[in-house]
């Protein structure tokens, strides 16, 4: 082999090298992040803390930064909020699809399921569609307060 072939190797060989590392990196933040706080009460192995110079500052959504900690229930009072502003910015904006709505609102999609479900079987909200290309629209009926 040539000196200019084992060199080009040595470099891409490099260049793999670091792209695994970042992607291990990633991975590993992810999961870091993903099972903060989620240690079970009978567990006793000690959180995996990574380094500082592992971490790597991301910025938050402000959808995720809003909403409360996994697995915590919202009140009712939150959810009727929720279900009257979706109403209120269908009946002004109709025709649009729950990815545009979250948009808007600046909600996720997860957040918004049972408040949806609960407009369309009171009849306030109707919707045209399936799956991603839902489409919603003001129903017949007003919201209850």
């Amino acid at each position: 082999m040539s000196d200019f072939q084992s060199e080009m190797n040595r470099t891409v060989q490099g260049f793999v090298a670091q792209i695994s590392e970042l992607a291990r990196r990633a991975a590993i933040d992810t999961l870091e992040s993903a099972f903060a706080g989620r240690v079970s009460r009978g567990s006793h192995a000690a959180p995996v803390v990574a380094s500082s110079e592992d971490r790597v500052e991301r910025p938050r959504a402000a959808a995720a930064a809003a909403r409360p900690r996994v697995g915590a229930k919202r009140t009712a009072a939150d959810l009727v909020a929720l279900s009257e502003r979706f109403a209120a910015f269908v009946k002004a904006n109709p025709g649009l699809r729950i990815e545009q709505i979250n948009k808007e609102l600046g909600t996720v999609t997860k957040d918004l399921a049972l408040p949806i479900r609960k407009l369309l079987a009171d009849g306030v909200i109707t919707s045209k569609g399936q799956k991603r290309s839902t489409t919603y629209f003001a129903g017949k009926k007003a919201p209850k307060n």
